[in-house]
């Protein structure tokens, strides 16, 4: 008798065991991780074979931000691979203090060649607003290849240097203009305090602060995108558009129910 009473505590401790490490696994799996985003894009024509990238979170963070400028601008996708071809090449997408001589930020900028402040040039919305108007000035920029379009802008001493990065910056273009669906995913992220006004921020590099309801799927992807690059500094745990939702823990897009071309977003409660 006193046997069968230990069997069965000794039974129902595992299975409260088993139901709370079922519980917590998407936080232990999240805080193993490294923070970092991914990228998976097929392309298309002639291969149709994907491709996959990772970038920090600060990477993706600074993508998500020339690309929404992009697009708020009115350039086409390919301004936007262009520019991130460029950004990739002179600071691997990161919003760099110094460089050569006076150069600084995300396209290594110079003052006194007239991009601007310094303290302009180190403002991603700015640095990458001067990008695509000094390329839009040049309506030949259109016909070139990516790296030809890049150096037109940035007048590099190494012109070739811009075509290496071209399959990811395509890459992260179709997925930060919504062309492919659910193609950037971000993992490992933490939930605090955010480091910027979601409404201020959505409205100076998308040039609006409505983002949930109903958008056409390109721009609904678009948007989805750009909440989970930012998503650590905006507070955001947890976004849905068409059906599939993001979540902080999870670190992936799954399917959440039909498809329906709305887009909604959840803060953290500690974002509010």
């Amino acid at each position: 008798m006193w046997n069968s009473r230990r069997s069965l505590v000794v039974l129902a401790v595992i299975v409260v065991l088993v139901a709370a490490a079922v519980a917590v696994w998407p936080f232990l799996h999240n805080l193993g991780q490294t923070p970092g985003c991914t990228v998976r894009a097929i392309l298309g024509a002639p291969s149709d074979t994907p491709v996959t990238f990772t970038l920090s979170a600060e990477q993706a963070d600074n993508a998500a931000t020339i690309a929404a400028v992009g697009l708020q601008l009115g350039m086409p996708d390919h301004a936007v691979t262009v520019a991130l071809a460029a950004a990739l090449q002179e600071s691997g997408l990161r919003n760099l203090p110094d460089g050569d001589r006076d150069s600084a930020g995300l396209f290594q900028q110079r003052p006194s060649q007239g991009w601007g402040t310094r303290e302009q040039i180190l403002d991603p919305v700015y640095a990458a607003s001067a990008f695509y108007q000094e390329l839009r000035d040049r309506p030949e920029w259109a016909q070139l290849s990516v790296a030809d379009a890049a150096q037109l802008v940035q007048r590099s001493a190494a012109p070739s240097a811009y075509a290496q990065w071209e399959p990811w910056a395509r890459a992260g273009a179709a997925a930060l203009t919504g062309e492919v669906p659910a193609a950037l995913t971000c993992r490992g992220l933490r939930t605090s305090s955010p480091s910027a006004d979601l409404v201020a921020t959505a409205t100076a590099e998308l040039g609006t602060a409505v983002l949930s309801g109903m958008h056409t799927e390109a721009r609904g992807w678009s948007i989805g995108s750009w909440l989970v690059a930012h998503a650590s500094r905006l507070g955001i745990d947890r976004v849905t558009f068409d059906g599939r939702t993001w979540t902080m823990t999870s670190g992936r897009w799954s399917q959440t129910g039909p498809a329906d071309r709305i887009l909604s977003l959840h803060q953290a409660r500690n974002a509010a």
